[in-house]
């Protein structure tokens, strides 16, 4: 069975980010030789705030996710993100983060994959979540860079 990884916006964003050539190339690398070894999900937060990036850059963005499965939006995962701000660990005004990590805690989701290190890719972060979690009885989803998944699904023949 293949591990899950539940993709968060700023991934699908990087793949196209001239901006960021270094973060664009590893997510690219990544993206087409090995995301492929995993199931790879969104949900629809991951489309809606795709969804208000302006073109020429929305078409891209959303054909990217157009053959990734998506995973639902539940009442469930609201009240956890809420949760998560009552205990301080997302400020209200990230509930968009909060939203993304307990999705994927609901979901069994194995990785969480992203780019945003201030709020989402934080060990401090990841440790009040993983309490939070824990405590709680919910699944603690690993909160990785793509940078942390490269080179993880095969073995090359330089090794």
């Amino acid at each position: 069975m293949k591990q899950s990884l539940y993709l968060e916006t700023s991934v699908i964003g990087a793949y196209l980010d001239n901006g960021e050539p270094f973060r664009r190339d590893l997510t690219i690398r990544w993206w087409e030789h090995e995301m492929l070894e995993y199931r790879a999900v969104i949900s629809p937060l991951v489309a809606r705030e795709l969804e208000r990036i302006p073109e020429p850059h929305r078409t891209g963005y959303l054909k990217l996710i157009e053959p990734l499965e998506q995973v639902e939006l539940t009442d469930e995962a609201t009240i956890l993100a809420d949760g998560y701000v009552a205990r301080g660990i997302f400020h209200r005004k990230y509930l968009g983060d909060a939203l993304h990590v307990a999705i994927a805690s609901l979901e069994k989701i194995d990785y969480l994959v992203t780019w945003n290190f201030g709020h989402l890719a934080n060990v401090r972060r990841q440790a009040r979540i993983r309490l939070f979690n824990t405590a709680a009885g919910f699944f603690v989803p690993v909160i990785v860079t793509p940078e942390f998944l490269v080179g993880t699904s095969t073995v090359t023949s330089d090794e």
